[in-house]
């Protein structure tokens, strides 16, 4: 009768020689990977700095140029904002922002100028919106350039990106979504549930009453009372007393409606 032999001690020898080269393999394979990219990435990045030096005059000119460039810049992970909010720092005082790097002072302090404009704007008409402004509608106030130095030719990507330098200086200011608008947020207060649904009803509608709020949204009386109460202690709706039953109106829909 024939005996079975068990397995030897080379078997389990054989397979840990095995599972290591396998590690080993994968290993090398990783290595070479992550080379042939950071080597890709590196010729990329030459090739969009003299993209950037080579166009640099229409970067700074032209605002759907400059939009265009910066999410391709996006695109490979740079942020061409870094450290665009600490003006006038050099390479030995500080980090200095890519687009300052990249095109000299100039753009750095083009974006600075555009922060400090929507402030600006931001700030002056917070008694007619209550610190929510839409980007389009301030994009035409820097534009037009009633406050100090004129005018400037923006784009609503320059817009949201000059918003997103002043994150880091804790200012408050930060763009939200109310519907299918953007806005620029100029208070340190978040909108609940129902004030943004309120607000994205009278974007949709131009105004609202009570009566509209308890039929469409089945809201009781006192719930739709106390949403447009807040939204007027904030400023953010206005009221038509004139109407049979008082309208509420939001500046930033009155301003599209104009336009």
């Amino acid at each position: 009768m024939a005996t079975r032999r068990g397995v030897g001690l080379s078997a389990f020898q054989n397979r840990d020689s095995l599972s290591e080269s396998y590690a080993t393999h994968g290993a090398s394979l990783r290595s070479t990977h992550l080379n042939s990219f950071q080597t890709q990435l590196s010729v990329f990045q030459s090739l969009l700095h003299n993209f950037a030096l080579q166009h640099a005059d229409t970067i700074k000119s032209n605002p759907s140029f400059r939009a265009e460039f910066a999410r391709m810049c996006n695109a490979i992970g740079v942020d061409p904002l870094a450290g665009s909010n600490v003006k006038g720092k050099s390479a030995k005082g500080g980090a200095k922002s890519w687009w300052a790097q990249m095109l000299g002072g100039d753009v750095n302090d083009f974006y600075f100028e555009v922060a400090v404009r929507v402030v600006e704007v931001c700030r002056n008409s917070r008694g007619e919106n209550g610190g929510l402004m839409g980007v389009e509608e301030c994009r035409k106030r820097v534009g037009r350039g009633r406050g100090i130095g004129g005018g400037i030719d923006v784009s609503d990507d320059d817009i949201l990106r000059a918003v997103k330098s002043l994150n880091p200086l804790g200012s408050g200011f930060s763009i939200v979504e109310v519907g299918s608008k953007q806005m620029i947020r100029s208070v340190p207060k978040e909108l609940n549930t129902d004030q943004s649904t309120v607000l994205e009803a009278i974007q949709v509608l131009g105004y609202v009453t009570c009566s509209m709020l308890e039929d469409n949204l089945n809201w009781e009386p006192a719930r739709a009372e106390t949403v447009i109460q807040d939204l007027l202690a904030d400023s953010l709706v206005w009221v038509d007393a004139q109407a049979p039953e008082k309208e509420y109106w939001s500046p930033p829909s009155m301003n599209d409606s104009q336009d």
